[in-house]
C-alpha cells in the first residue's frame, strides 16, 4: 500500500492485488462493501492521518479506480464538516464510486527488458500497445484485449517489468511517446 498527499484534504491510496490478497480481501469485497473492507479502509484512513497529521472526520468522498491486474487506486476527499456532533462522534460517512478499466500499463527500468517483453509477446501473436518514456522508465500501455488473451499478455508483462502506479493519462501528459500504436511489432522490426 501506498499513500500519496494530493493537496489538503485529499489523499491517493494506491492498493496491489497483493495487498487486498495479504488482508484476506478481493475487488468483489470492495465493490460488495463488505465489513472486512469497511475494517480494512478505517486502518488506511488511520494511517494516512498519522502519516500525513491529518485529522479525518465528518463525511468522506471515495473514488475507487480497479485496474485490471494492478489493483486499486483510491481519491480520498475528507469534505470540511462544521457539525461538532459529527466531529465528536467520530462519524465517518463514505460515498464510493468505482470505475473499472481494461487498460494494461506496466513499468520497466530498463529497456532491454522492454525488447524482451516484446519478444515474448511477439510469440503469443500480439503485436499492439504503445510505449512511453517517463521519469527514467519505460512504460508498455494496452488495452481492449479479449479475454483469452489478457491473463497471458499479463504473466508476460509481469515477467520483465512490474505494474505502474502512475495513471496513463500522467505519462501521456508528461512523458514522451516512443511508439503509440503497434509498438511490439515494430520493436521486432528494429531489434530482432
Amino acid at each position: 500500500m501506498r499513500l500519496e498527499r494530493l493537496n489538503y484534504n485529499k489523499i491517493k491510496i494506491f492498493l496491489t492485488l497483493d495487498d487486498l490478497n495479504d488482508r484476506g480481501l478481493t475487488k468483489e469485497d470492495v465493490l460488495k462493501d463488505s465489513l472486512k473492507w469497511h475494517q480494512l479502509f478505517h486502518e488506511m484512513l488511520e494511517e494516512a492521518s498519522e502519516e500525513f497529521g491529518v485529522d479525518i472526520h465528518g463525511s468522506v468522498a471515495v473514488e475507487i479506480f480497479s485496474m485490471q491486474a494492478q489493483g486499486m487506486v483510491m481519491i480520498v476527499t475528507m469534505e470540511e464538516q462544521m457539525d461538532e456532533e459529527l466531529l465528536e462522534d467520530g462519524f465517518i460517512e463514505m460515498q464510493v464510486t468505482v470505475d473499472g478499466s481494461e487498460d494494461i500499463l506496466f513499468e520497466f527500468r530498463d529497456f532491454e527488458d522492454v525488447i524482451q517483453m516484446a519478444k515474448s509477446l511477439n510469440s503469443v501473436q500480439m503485436e499492439e500497445g504503445s510505449l512511453y518514456c517517463y521519469k527514467e522508465k519505460y512504460f508498455f500501455h494496452a488495452r481492449d484485449l479479449d479475454g483469452e488473451n489478457i491473463h497471458r499478455v499479463i504473466a508476460i508483462l509481469a515477467e520483465y517489468g512490474d505494474s505502474a502506479f502512475t495513471s496513463i493519462h500522467v505519462i501521456q501528459e508528461y512523458g514522451k511517446v516512443l511508439i503509440e500504436n503497434s509498438a511490439v511489432k515494430k520493436l521486432m522490426e528494429y531489434f530482432s
